[in-house]
């Protein structure tokens, strides 16, 4: 039997894709191995969404087609973004690659194995996996993604998601039910939803309140522990009252939010083409800061657009300072052809761009440090993940406030449990960004 080994690339929405492309490859009689130098396909699922991505896809790329040149492998597939983005002009580049597929021609891959080379399948992006998809969960035993919804309608300049990705699709919501109940079956206790806005789950279709209906279904999964809400629209209409009662109220239900704000100064907001001004984006985060204020926050940022100056920048830093978000990300503005803000002159200097994005990590190290310090003492549930690899061997876990490999981890220094468990952790120590402490009992 012919061995798959797969590399994905980017955010937890392609890795979805990845274990897509793994579970039908092994419904096709594949067997799929975590190691390329026992495989006789490598498939990489690329990433092209800004500039660094697209590096990071291509240097894979080359690396593997010098493997396949070599005769190490047999076949050298790439889908995804990066194929999405740039079309056939690949081909001729890397003639080494014997498949190229886009974002959404990836389920094709196992009946294309065996033809004709090289190929490339390229197509308007309009699949959806359903509840009866085959998927291999890659990133862990106990927690998994699930996509609710693919594509997005938002009119964002500086994004190429609804060229790479097409317009927002939301999946069928008792296929997502039974996908989950599905996962849960399989030992399952996180189910992280992703999608590119989970707050538009369903209005694509004219479904209302989708999002909180989807899971005020899921909370009647039994043995689902955690349910976590990830990459949410920052418009106050996006959080009606019962969507915010259900994350702050519903134990099964991680306390946590993460809203993209991009910006707060509104000169900046529009020309990133987004849909909340700065007044409406601060109505909202201090409406959850003071009415739940059971919810932690996580933003991301982009500084460096074209014409932030400095009266823009400092608007910014203030609010970040003002709201103290759990958990904050920055990146640098990327000018990205074929995007809105591609043409806009008056750009930032990356180095400008830099020393910026370095400015409110540091304010945000001081803010997370003081909010971890004031933990210590308090008892807080931990899902235990695994174990470090430096230290060696000291196990490790999330609180319901940190998300998968995105956010800070706890770290065990006194206790034993199982990966998988949920245990009662006394935290001890604080550091800017992670936690150590001592189990008290299993949960």
């Amino acid at each position: 039997m012919e061995k798959v080994s797969l590399i994905s690339l980017g955010c937890p929405k392609n890795q979805v894709d990845s274990e897509v492309i793994l579970g039908l490859l092994a419904h096709d009689g594949l067997v799929p191995t975590s190691s390329v130098e026992e495989a006789d396909i490598v498939i990489i699922n690329t990433c092209a969404f800004i500039q660094e991505a697209v590096q990071e896809s291509i240097e894979v790329i080359l690396e593997l087609a010098q493997a396949r040149a070599r005769g190490s492998i047999n076949k050298l597939i790439v889908t995804g973004c990066l194929p999405q983005r740039y079309g056939e002009g690949l081909v001729k580049e890397i003639p080494e690659v014997d498949l190229w597929t886009g974002a959404g021609e990836f389920p094709k891959i196992p009946k294309l194995l065996h033809g004709s080379e090289p190929r490339v399948l390229i197509g308007k992006p309009l699949y959806l996996y359903d509840h009866d998809t085959p998927r291999i969960i890659t990133n862990s035993p106990h927690s998994a993604y699930v996509k609710i919804a693919e594509g997005c309608s938002h009119p964002c300049t500086f994004c190429l998601i609804p060229q790479l990705r097409g317009k927002y699709r939301s999946r069928v919501m008792d296929s997502v039910i039974r996908e989950v109940e599905q996962l849960v079956a399989r030992g399952i206790v996180e189910i992280n939803l992703v999608a590119q806005d989970t707050t538009a789950y369903g209005v694509d279709t004219g479904a209302q309140q989708g999002l909180y209906r989807l899971l005020k279904a899921l909370i009647k999964i039994e043995g689902l522990r955690w349910i976590r809400v990830l990459y949410s629209y920052p418009h106050p209409a996006n959080f009606p009252p019962q969507l915010l009662d259900m994350l702050a109220g519903e134990k099964q239900i991680c306390p946590y939010l993460d809203i993209p704000i991009q910006h707060i100064d509104d000169k900046i907001i529009q020309r990133m083409g987004r849909r909340a001004s700065g007044k409406e984006i601060r109505t909202l985060i201090n409406r959850i800061k003071k009415d739940y204020p059971e919810i932690h926050l996580r933003t991301t940022l982009m500084v460096g657009f074209p014409g932030e100056g400095e009266e823009e920048f400092r608007d910014l830093v203030d609010f970040v300072r003002e709201v103290e978000f759990t958990h904050l990300g920055v990146f640098t503005y990327s000018p990205e052809e074929g995007t809105k803000a591609f043409r806009i002159k008056s750009r930032v200097s990356s180095e400008m761009a830099e020393e910026r994005a370095a400015v409110i990590m540091e304010l945000q190290q001081g803010i997370s440090w003081k909010r971890n310090k004031a933990m210590i003492g308090s008892m807080v549930p931990v899902l235990i993940d695994g174990v470090s690899t430096e230290p060696k061997g000291m196990l490790q876990g999330r609180t319901a406030y940190q998300a998968p490999e995105i956010d800070g981890v706890v770290s065990i220094k006194k206790g034993t449990a199982d990966i998988g468990d949920s245990v009662m952790v006394k935290v001890t120590q604080a550091e800017p960004y992670d936690l150590a402490g001592e189990i008290v009992k299993r949960l």
